[in-house]
């Protein structure tokens, strides 16, 4: 299983990113030891001293394609959710700065709290998701999936241009503005066109 990460997908993070607008869907990959389930506490790690929280719409993949076409990605995704891309900013600066990648802080063990999963034909309209995060009962990111760069298709077919697209293999679509940094006892709510789908601590 394989958990694919796209970066820099909301014009509103890479303005507050001081990112340049990407000209192609950038990639990075979580191990699986990067998951956290059934919404058990995040344990704030002791090699950073500033952890990010970065909210994202999350597909489930469900079944077997390579070099799919955007206008038949729908039938690829079988479920989705919200899920935190939660990353050490510390680290991932200093690696930026050095040109060097910055694995190490975004893939680190309990780096991706997922939430629960909701079948996509229950689902309107992909392309017009809002959801929001809230911390300690103030919402700190409103997205819209209409507001991607790249959108759910476009990203399902430039990734399986690289990678076949197995069953169960996730993808993390792009966070909006709006992260910050976690501190302990922080209370994480994320809501999906309203619905709660991924609640925990950090610890």
């Amino acid at each position: 299983m394989k958990i694919i990460c796209i970066g820099v997908n909301y014009r509103s993070h890479a303005l507050e990113m001081g990112r340049p607008i990407p000209a192609e869907p950038v990639v990075f990959m979580k191990p699986d030891s990067a998951i956290l389930k059934n919404n058990k506490p995040f344990f704030l790690p002791g090699f950073s001293e500033n952890i990010h929280y970065e909210c994202e719409v999350v597909l489930k993949i469900g079944k077997l394609g390579k070099g799919i076409e955007a206008k038949y990605a729908h039938r690829y995704i079988d479920e989705l959710t919200l899920g935190i891309d939660i990353t050490a900013r510390d680290i991932q600066q200093r690696l930026g700065k050095a040109g060097h990648p910055w694995t190490i802080a975004k893939c680190f063990d309990g780096s991706a709290p997922l939430g629960k999963f909701v079948p996509l034909k229950t689902i309107k309209d992909i392309n017009n998701l809002d959801f929001t995060l809230d911390i300690n009962g103030k919402t700190v990111q409103h997205g819209n999936t209409s507001d991607l760069i790249f959108n759910i298709g476009e990203i399902i077919e430039f990734v399986s241009k690289f990678f076949t697209l197995k069953t169960g293999d996730l993808i993390f679509t792009g966070t909006p503005s709006g992260v910050g940094p976690l501190h302990k006892e922080d209370h994480l709510v994320a809501s999906l066109e309203g619905k709660p789908l991924l609640d925990f601590m950090v610890k």
